[in-house]
């Protein structure tokens, strides 16, 4: 309470300073009433922030939508413009997440990817962003890492998911994910950058099931 007395007093004195005013040029009603306005206005300010960060959250998985990763996905693009810093985007998609909808029902897919975005959070730097793209597919803005870098990292992810077995209603559930790579170039829009990782990712995943089918010709 006393630090939040002393924030509030220190937020006054910088209105006064604004409008070019001391406490001593004010009265002890006037100054009251500043404080209250002082109080109203932080508070105004916390609940904005509050509401903007909720439209930016996907709905099921603790990620960003689809919205708010195109808005980070551009001003990373303006880095990477900017200061020559390199930047990939990975995109990921769910093998065998219809199958889970459909025979458990979509609880059990929407608690497939809510387990797959907080993987995913959790497995990646603060510096970097997730997001729900839509359906079963993520992507990740990895900030200030080179293409080899990129690779490995979503090497690694899709290991990780792989490897993970989500519980639902005490049944585990396994899936797969394929995943694509595509460094940031400097001339280019965010769609078209998740449209090019996108296309990695389905030549992956394509790659993937041909070598399944040589094996099993043997």
């Amino acid at each position: 309470m006393l630090f939040r007395r002393s924030k509030l007093a220190s937020e006054t004195t910088q209105v006064l300073q604004g409008l070019g005013l001391s406490a001593r040029d004010v009265s002890q009603s006037g100054l009251a009433a500043l404080e209250r306005l002082t109080a109203e206005l932080a508070e105004l300010k916390a609940k904005l922030s509050e509401a903007e960060n909720l439209a930016d959250r996907d709905t099921l998985a603790p990620v960003f939508n689809r919205r708010a990763f195109l808005r980070e996905l551009h001003r990373t693009m303006s880095e990477v413009e900017r200061y020559k810093t390199p930047a990939a985007v990975i995109y990921i998609d769910l093998d065998g997440f219809k199958a889970v909808n459909d025979e458990f029902g979509h609880s059990a897919g929407d608690a497939v990817l809510r387990h797959v975005g907080l993987l995913l959070s959790d497995s990646v730097r603060e510096s970097d962003i997730v997001g729900r793209l839509g359906g079963d597919e993520f992507g990740i803005i990895l900030n200030r890492a080179t293409a080899e870098e990129a690779v490995v990292k979503a090497q690694a992810l899709s290991d990780k998911i792989n490897s993970s077995a989500i519980l639902y209603a005490g049944v585990p559930h396994r899936i797969r994910a394929s995943v694509g790579v595509h460094p940031i170039a400097m001339v280019e829009d965010p769609e078209t950058a998740i449209a090019r990782a996108d296309e990695a990712m389905y030549a992956e995943k394509h790659a993937r099931r041909a070598q399944s089918q040589a094996f099993a010709g043997f």
